[in-house]
């Protein structure tokens, strides 16, 4: 992201240090340019608490925006003042949003194998492996070959999600039809990555990787398995690199194939990992080991999982329907 604003482009150096991925700098960066605009423009030094409250407040009553998305405005707010500023906003006051949170949508095994028929190849793996796993898309797109295992012996698969919300790794289940699928694609990763290092390209690294190891980007493990169709620039290094798949492509590919079978039902890729959570609650599962696999650590800070379970015990589906489904689980 092109910064103008020396305070801005201080700001998104400082977030950078610390840590913060490239997507929460710009939904941070956003509201911070909002929260100015809103105020004409004044500098965040020359306001406080009681403009930070005008503005949260604006948010509830003229924009009514939902609650989550005035918490991540006032996350954003916080950091700006608190980490950034070193000023303590104290207790703001602000009018909360009132619009409320929609129940989790979640779709039966059958319409779960309609959206999967009109699906081919890589678009259909990776929403298998979003239903299978119960991965959020972001992850599922950041998997490298390295976290794949993969164990012939004794027939069972499994992947390990790293630096995921919250910065946390995870191990999850992972199908063995799905399993078997990846095996072809890690193969089509590898000899991609292979024509790049002709060219001295490689994918993109996290963090300080490229300069500790500079030949990490011939190591087949840290290549995606569902690399781009083309090379981009790091935002981090500024060097040439293969990012993985843009959340886009298989946003459109799964909105074209539910417009195919006409569901009436919102049909995100967050809505496969919804399924997945009430359809193991529905099998049997207990709440707890449903949020481990989901990567949740305590169970009070999860609504949409306590939410899923109230729905599993209202709409039962029986194990003989769930099983029709392609993506079986190892649990």
């Amino acid at each position: 992201m092109s910064l103008k604003s020396p305070f801005l482009k201080g700001l998104q150096e400082e977030m950078r240090m610390r840590g913060y991925s490239i997507r929460t700098e710009k939904t941070y960066l956003y509201w911070i340019k909002a929260f100015i605009n809103f105020h004409h423009k004044r500098h965040p030094e020359t306001m406080g608490t009681e403009e930070v409250t005008q503005f949260l407040t604006f948010l509830a009553n003229q924009r009514n925006v939902a609650i989550n998305t005035q918490k991540i405005a006032l996350n954003a707010l916080a950091y700006l003042y608190q980490k950034h500023l070193h000023h303590e906003l104290g207790d703001l006051g602000f009018c909360y949003a009132t619009k409320q949170r929609h129940l989790p949508t979640v779709l039966s095994p059958s319409e779960i194998s309609l959206i999967l028929n009109e699906l081919d190849g890589r678009d259909r793996l990776i929403i298998e492996i979003l239903y299978g796993s119960g991965l959020r898309v972001s992850e599922c797109l950041r998997l490298r070959i390295q976290d794949i295992d993969i164990d012939i012996d004794i027939d069972r698969a499994s992947l390990t999600v790293r630096d995921g919300k919250g910065h946390k790794d995870r191990q999850t289940i992972l199908s063995n039809r799905c399993s078997k699928k990846l095996t072809t694609y890690i193969e089509m990763a590898i000899k991609i990555q292979q024509d790049d290092n002709l060219h001295g390209i490689g994918p993109s690294l996290p963090n300080a990787v490229e300069r500790k190891y500079p030949n990490a980007f011939r190591q087949h493990g840290w290549m995606f398995i569902f690399p781009s169709s083309t090379t981009c620039i790091n935002p981090y290094t500024g060097t040439l690199c293969r990012h993985h798949l843009h959340q886009s492509v298989i946003r459109k590919a799964l909105g074209n194939a539910v417009r195919n079978i006409q569901i009436n039902k919102r049909v995100t890729c967050h809505t496969f990992r919804h399924s997945f959570a009430t359809h193991l609650l529905q099998a049997g599962r207990d709440i707890r080991s449903v949020q481990e696999l989901l990567g949740h650590n305590d169970v009070r800070h999860n609504i949409n999982v306590r939410a899923l379970s109230k729905l599993s015990s209202i709409t039962k589906i029986g194990s003989t329907e769930a099983k029709k489904v392609g993506c079986t689980f190892h649990c």
